[in-house]
């Protein structure tokens, strides 16, 4: 590597890793939101916050790195042509493609960090998310019923605490129980708490009443209990036998999913999600010949070149856009798997044709022409 290539490969660093640092802790803090519901009424800890939301970086990182490494491409180059820097490279014989090298290192590198992200790190940091996440929604001991607040304890079951004493006993209690549609049951009780028994978890109130409407007689039947245990047979599910997402599986469980039936009938979203994971990294090269293209194809303009750069970025846009079109039409149409594939060749090759022929039509004129 020459000395001027090295020059700009420490010159794309610094707002590379910017960039991504800020594109990072952007994301994260709006993918942090969804764990208020678990902060608020499952009284997840600041530690256990910061766990979960570490176990999302990789989902997301694996696309903010070649995003990051575009945007600083445009920012760096545009920068060395506002100071003359291309423009006394190019008068001293150095082309476009030796101008290109150390972006096209710096994508190299991106391209392997992305495929060991999205072979390795997501699936492992997903399914740990997924795992905890599971145990945590099933963990009732972690249930904060907080007073004067109505609280979902499992889906259709809501409760609303009057009281809640030192010693974690219950008092002034209500619950709605409306897992049979057409059979909801209401229980009202002086006190109670959430038990393990040998049966499985527990509601276990005292000194109440269960009130249970049959919609479709119109009856209205009247309980009066000493105690009443109330089943939450949702927590005792095994963790270990949850279905696992796309995303917390590895390349080869993809590729070769099992014949269940929840496998089966997600082949679609099996089949985009491992072809996806193939092709993203690749689009550190697509994104670096864009960017290219429109930097330093053609003269050149002191002032900037902020015509080229909006045109870049809009090429970008209609890049990334159609990637994601066509991951949901592979998801429903898994044969068209090559079609992600074909919009990265696509994207990288007519760059390649665009920088040669605006070299060509350039190439009469021996030194760049200045504007301004």
């Amino acid at each position: 590597m020459h000395r001027h290539q090295r020059y700009i490969l420490r010159q794309l660093l610094g707002p590379f890793l910017l960039i991504t640092v800020g594109l990072t802790a952007v994301i994260w803090l709006t993918q942090s939101l969804r764990f208020i519901d678990m902060i608020v009424n499952k009284g997840l800890s600041l530690s256990a916050f910061l766990y979960f939301s570490m176990l999302l970086l990789p989902t997301f990182l694996g696309v903010i790195l070649p995003i990051a490494l575009f945007s600083a491409i445009l920012f760096t180059y545009n920068k060395l042509v506002i100071d003359s820097e291309i423009v006394s490279l190019r008068s001293a014989g150095q082309g476009p493609w030796s101008l290109a090298t150390p972006a096209l290192i710096l994508a190299s590198c991106v391209c392997v960090l992305v495929y060991a992200i999205n072979l390795y790190f997501v699936p492992l940091s997903y399914r740990e998310f997924k795992s905890r996440q599971f145990i945590a929604r099933a963990d009732f001991s972690s249930v904060l019923l907080q007073e004067g607040v109505y609280t979902n304890l499992i889906d259709d079951v809501t409760v609303f605490v009057r009281e809640r004493d030192a010693r974690g006993r219950l008092h002034g209690i209500f619950v709605h129980d409306s897992r049979v549609a057409a059979q909801p049951v209401t229980m009202m009780a002086e006190r109670g708490a959430l038990v393990r028994t040998e049966q499985g978890p527990r509601f276990v109130l005292l000194n109440g009443n269960r009130q249970e409407i049959n919609k479709s007689r119109g009856q209205l039947s009247l309980l009066y209990f000493d105690s009443y245990a109330l089943d939450l047979g949702y927590f005792a599910e095994d963790p270990a036998n949850r279905w696992r997402e796309p995303r917390e599986r590895y390349l080869h469980e993809l590729l070769n999913p099992t014949d269940s039936y929840d496998d089966q009938r997600n082949l679609g979203k099996f089949w985009a999600e491992a072809h996806q994971r193939i092709v993203t990294p690749l689009f550190s090269f697509a994104l670096t010949g864009i960017a290219f293209a429109a930097l330093l194809g053609g003269h050149l303009n002191r002032r900037g070149q902020w015509r080229r750069i909006l045109g870049g970025i809009s090429a970008a846009f209609v890049f990334e856009a159609i990637s994601l079109g066509l991951v949901n039409a592979v998801s429903k149409t898994p044969d068209l798997f090559f079609t992600l594939y074909l919009n990265v060749l696509m994207a990288i090759g007519i760059s390649i044709f665009l920088l040669r022929s605006r070299r060509r039509r350039s190439g009469s004129v021996p030194p760049p022409v200045i504007a301004g």
